[in-house]
């Protein structure tokens, strides 16, 4: 059946059923049954939403599987959703009411249908124990989880005959927790499928006690209507009570209870939607229910809109009725639902059965179809809305106006509330800051507040809807002007350099377009001009000049005119040159490796100022001009240094502006440097006595070539500046006393250098000098050496100076260990500022502690020198053998008597066979006094002797052992068994013939392999591009490890560029006159069997360019400048 239903959203819904054409729809239990449901989508942006149940709420989405399926599919040239709903092998369960619900944003509707399942016709005799037993087929009746067929074949076994038993009977009276032994006891082996069987076979209703008949499943009444619920009642004594969802039914006016006979009847009067629920009755104990549907009756249009003909901003009011009363009814303009919210032009009304759509101020715009739906119908009518006759009242005016003044065009019409669009040539005029349009009820205004050329044109004002047009003409007029401020030239002045082409080119403005003359002085200058003319193009003019020249420079006038007026303007033209040169320069003052030098600016600078100056220098007998300064200098004067002595200079001036370098000058006389001495050094006083002052001074640090020819002294009483000289002759000498002085005056001393070139600077002492002889307490100042103990060998020669100070001259006493000292021994001379002892040849007598004093009237001053005469030290003492076995001779000995005046540093001992008596050194350096000698020849016989060694020496003579030592073969001794032991066990104890036990150690040898390790890393490199390079680093590793250099992670091999060296654990990578590509991380690898260590470093090469070749590469003088530095800071942090 095909049920095609509309509804007020615009949305159609098709239901088909394939197997009945009247509703409720019905399928035999185990059958199939499909619904479809079709959505026209023609309208709609996106797949609408579909949604089926069961009942009221059941939602079927969730209830998909094996029985039931939904599917969808979309028809692109029919526009069309297809939804379907497949039930597949119904159930009993599976009747009842559906309903398919379909949305789309604010659309709905829905349609509901009613499902029945009949029952299929079941077999008369079933043989329940054949059909549920597994067999080795698997037999197609064997349930749904029979998988007998995958199990392995047997044979069947011949059953005994035994007498029929009707199962089912059984298990119909058997309560379901026997199913299982009962399906054992008779062979029943497929239990799932037999209970399946069971739950599928119709069931037996009890008779209700209570009810004869009961209510139906379902009921359905159309809204409005009028509905009987009746029951038939087995005991009509029962009391009986109604429900509406589960809540107890009152008699009321809407709801009617009737009796008749057994039948007890409930009435619903006018059944509204409220009614549509679940109701039950109940009789006693016993209760039955069903289900009440109001199914809504459409909505008619009883009266439909009618056609409405006005004009804009008018009322427009469509009216339509229908057949009930608060129905819900959609308006729809041009198909499209009319917007009805806060903020519409649309107002919609209802009274009664009558709906309203309200347009209170309609437009042009509200011209077209409208309609109105129902659920039960649509009326649909046109609506025209036409413009009112134009009407104007002011016309718009042509307008001449200045550049710059506003411009306001303004017209009146009627209707006042009709909206406008300006145009200029054509061109819509959008507002914007300085256009604006204005519309006040009949007048519409176009301003413009500062008006422009571009604003000239014809304007029309355009009504919108209207064909008609207002226009009118803008004539702009400007009178002419220069503007010389868009050159950016102070004070109107340009400066050009003389021999260069120059075009000046200054805009103008007029309208219309102005006369341009250009003029120099009262000269005109033409267009036609070869060398100088003057040209005028739209809205600029210019002024060429070919090649400019000196006389070029002055003043340009430049005249506008036009119908609007005159301007006039003046411009400056400077030619600019270099400047003339200067005259020769003067030197008025030389000196050792300098000069002064002074000169006049050129008389004409060129026309631009003078930016500074260059200075050249050469030697008279070259020819070779050397430039002294790189750096402009500002003043007229230079002093010219690092010239050598004595050889005749010249030098020359160049004069520079911002053009360029004059001519150079003429040079200046030549003159020969010639340097006095720097001021002599060191200036102290030496002595002071009543009437004598005596200084001394060093040499002066620098001479020169014209050398020294002697000193000047000079003194000043202190407190006036009259300085005396005390020498009339130069004296060669570095120091001097100034005589004749008054005592107890103070005086100031200076001494000068004097040379051919004059006298030098004067050294000066700092404090002035009192004229009076000065007790100075006596210091004595021991030298550092001295502080210590003071060591000689016997028979060198001891001669120590200690120096003093003191005035007057200070006694000088010594004293030995607190005696005198005899002259004969030690000799002892004295001057003025030191003490001198000597000693010829040293005698270990001569040890001691010498004590020198020095005293000054009531002032002393002393000092204790300590002098140590060593010598050779005595032998040892009584040296004896203490035991002897194996190859082994144990010695014991005792210190020498005389150490020779110096701490014992150790013993050499030496052995001798007593065949040959020939001695051989055993240890030298020994410090104990007891020692055993291993490693002796098994039957040899040694004496031993032992010399002590000092700082200065071994002694002279050696003590010898008086007994020899026997190196007895084993078995020829007494001791064999203690021998035989020790053999045996050598590296545990060995036994000695006394019977003690000595215990040795074992010692291992110390591993001293090792992994590489890197005790000093790479650094990070700057080379210069041409210059070798190297990279440093050392290793530690036992065994030797193998070095690998490698260069951004690839290894150096064989490569001319590079050679590799390594010394003493020192690496050392050298890259040959490396370029920028040689740049990058290098890696010194470090491999031995223990493992592998690495260290990196990053290498950059800088370009290594000299200052001139960057200059004859056209680099500017900043750019090298900044190259420089970044050089110097390299090889600084390097």
């Amino acid at each position: 059946m095909l049920y095609l239903g509309t509804c007020s959203q615009g949305i159609t819904c098709l239901l088909v059923s394939f197997f009945s054409v009247i509703l409720p729809f019905f399928v035999s239990e185990g059958g199939d049954i499909v619904f479809v449901a079709k959505v026209e989508a023609k309208d709609l942006l996106r797949k609408p939403t579909i949604k089926w149940f069961k009942g009221k709420w059941m939602d079927l989405a969730s209830k998909t599987g094996k029985h039931l399926q939904l599917k969808e599919t979309f028809d692109r040239f029919t526009k069309i959703h297809t939804f379907e709903m497949h039930i597949i092998k119904a159930k009993d369960n599976y009747a009842g009411n559906y309903r398919c619900e379909v949305s789309y944003k604010d659309k709905f509707d829905s349609c509901s249908f009613d499902l029945e399942v009949k029952e299929a016709e079941q077999a008369q005799s079933i043989d329940i124990r054949s059909a549920f037993k597994r067999s080795s087929e698997g037999q197609d009746d064997a349930g749904e989880l029979d998988f007998s067929g995958l199990l392995k074949h047997r044979e069947v076994k011949q059953q005994d005959d035994a007498p029929e038993v009707d199962v089912w009977e059984i298990l119909k009276n058997a309560r379901p927790d026997q199913y299982e032994k009962i399906a054992f006891m008779y062979g029943i082996t497929d239990l799932r499928g037999l209970l399946k069987r069971m739950k599928k076979m119709p069931k037996e209703e009890k008779k209700s006690e209570a009810f004869a008949k009961k209510l139906e499943p379902a009921y359905q009444v159309d809204k409005g209507g009028k509905i009987r619920l009746v029951v038939d009642l087995a005991d009509p004594t029962v009391e009986l009570k109604w429900y509406k969802n589960g809540q107890e039914i009152r008699p009321t006016p809407k709801y009617i209870f009737e009796h008749k006979g057994t039948q007890r009847i409930m009435v619903i009067n006018n059944c509204s939607m409220m009614d549509d629920a679940a109701y039950s009755v109940a009789a006693g104990d016993e209760k039955c229910s069903t289900e009440l549907f109001v199914k809504e009756l459409p909505i008619k249009i009883v009266k439909g809109i009618e056609p409405v003909k006005t004009t804009v901003n008018e009322r427009i009011e469509l009216e339509c009725e229908v057949s009930e009363e608060g129905a819900q009814v959609k308006w729809m303009k041009n198909g499209v639902e009319v917007p009805t919210g806060v903020r519409s032009r649309y107002r919609v009304k209802s009274e009664g059965t009558k709906h309203f759509l309200v347009i209170d101020d309609a437009s042009k715009e509200d011209t077209g179809t409208y309609s109105v739906m129902a659920s039960g119908g649509t009326s649909e009518a046109h609506v025209q809305v036409d413009l009112k006759p134009l009407k104007i009242y002011q016309d718009l005016q042509d307008m001449t106006v200045k550049l710059g003044e506003p411009i306001k065009l303004q017209c009146e019409i009627y209707p006042g509330n009709v909206p406008g669009r300006w145009y200029r040539n054509g061109q819509l005029i959008q507002p914007s800051d300085r256009i604006n349009i204005i519309h006040r009820n009949k007048i519409h205004r176009l301003e413009i507040a500062t008006s422009s050329l571009h604003d000239a044109g014809d304007y029309t004002f355009v009504p919108e809807g209207y064909s008609q047009s207002l226009c009118a003409k803008i004539h702009i007029i400007d009178p002419p002007r220069v503007h010389l401020e868009s050159l950016n030239f102070p004070d109107n002045t340009v400066t050009i350099v003389a021999g260069n082409k120059l075009r000046l080119e200054i805009p103008i403005s007029g309208e219309p377009a102005p006369r341009v003359v250009w003029m120099k002085g009262e000269r005109v200058i033409l267009e036609s001009g070869h060398r100088v003319r003057a040209e005028t193009h739209g809205d600029q003019t210019s002024l060429t000049i070919e090649v400019t020249e000196r006389e070029d420079s002055g003043n340009y006038k430049i005249v506008l005119q036009n119908e609007a007026g005159e301007d006039t303007a003046s411009v400056k033209i400077k030619v600019v040159d270099i400047p003339d040169a200067p005259e020769a320069p003067l030197v008025p003052e030389v000196g050792g490796d300098w000069c002064s030098m002074t000169w006049e600016p050129p008389k004409y600078d060129g026309g631009s100022p003078i930016l500074g100056y260059f200075v050249e220098r050469k030697k008279k007998q070259s020819s070779r001009w050397m430039r002294l300064n790189f750096d402009l200098i500002k003043e007229t004067q230079f002093e010219p240094k690092k010239m050598i002595e004595g050889v005749p200079y010249e030098v020359r001036i160049f004069a520079v502006n911002a053009i360029g370098v004059s001519k150079p000058s003429e040079p200046s006389k030549a003159f020969t440097p010639l340097a006095v001495t720097s001021e002599p050094t060191m200036l102290v006083v030496d002595d002071v006595t009543d009437t004598t002052v005596t200084v001394k001074w060093r040499p002066p640090e620098t001479i020169g070539a014209a050398g020294l020819d002697g000193y000047l002294v000079e003194y000043c009483i202190e407190g006036t500046d009259d300085w005396v000289i005390s020498n009339k002759e130069l004296t060669e000498k570095t120091k001097y006393t100034i005589t004749g002085l008054s005592p107890g005056c103070k005086i100031l001393v200076r001494v000068k250098a004097l040379n051919a070139a004059g006298a030098s600077a004067p050294r000066t002492l700092q404090h002035s000098i009192l004229v009076k002889e000065v007790v100075e307490p006596p210091k004595i100042r021991v030298p550092r050496h001295l502080k210590m103990t003071y060591t000689r060998r016997v028979g060198e020669a001891v001669n120590l100076v200690v120096p003093f100070m003191g005035k007057p001259r200070p006694k000088v006493t010594w004293l030995k260990d607190g005696q005198a000292i005899e002259p004969t021994h030690v000799n002892i001379r004295n001057t003025d500022c030191d003490s001198i002892i000597f000693i010829r040849k040293a005698e270990r007598s001569h040890s001691g502690k010498y004590e020198m004093s020095v005293q000054v009237e009531n002032h002393k001053d002393t000092a204790i020198i300590d002098i140590q005469i060593v010598d050779l030290p005595g032998p040892p003492q009584a040296v004896t053998i203490e035991d002897v076995w194996g190859g082994n001779v144990a010695l014991v000995w005792t210190p020498p008597k005389d150490n020779g005046n110096a701490p014992i540093t150790g013993y050499t001992i030496q052995k001798a066979d007593k065949k040959t008596m020939e001695w051989y050194t055993c240890i030298e350096h020994y410090h104990r006094n007891c020692i055993t000698i291993t490693e002796l020849v098994v039957g040899n016989e040694y004496f031993f002797r032992i010399f002590s060694e000092n700082m200065c020496g071994l002694s002279e003579s050696a003590t010898q052992t008086k007994k020899s030592a026997l190196i007895v073969k084993e078995g020829n001794s007494p001791h064999d068994t203690a021998q035989h032991q020790y053999h045996a066990q050598p590296h545990s104890f060995t036994l000695t013939p006394t019977g003690m036990q000595l215990k040795t150690h074992n010692f291992e040898d110390h591993d001293f392999k090792e992994a590489p390790k890197f005790t000093q890393p790479l650094i990070n490199t700057f080379a210069i591009a041409g210059y070798n390079a190297t990279l440093n680093c050392s290793v530690r590793a036992n065994p030797r490890a193998k070095v690998i250099w490698m260069k951004n992670k690839m290894t150096i091999i064989d490569d001319p560029r590079y050679r590799m060296f390594s010394n003493q654990g020192v690496c050392t990578l050298e890259i040959r006159k490396p370029s920028p590509y040689d740049g990058g991380m290098y890696t010194c690898k470090a491999i031995n069997d223990l493992g592998e260590a690495q260290v990196d470093c990053k290498l950059e090469v800088k370009g290594g360019f000299t200052f001139y070749e960057l200059m004859q590469r056209g680099v500017p003088l900043h750019l090298i400048d900044k190259y420089m530095n970044e050089s110097k800071t390299v090889e600084q942090e390097k």
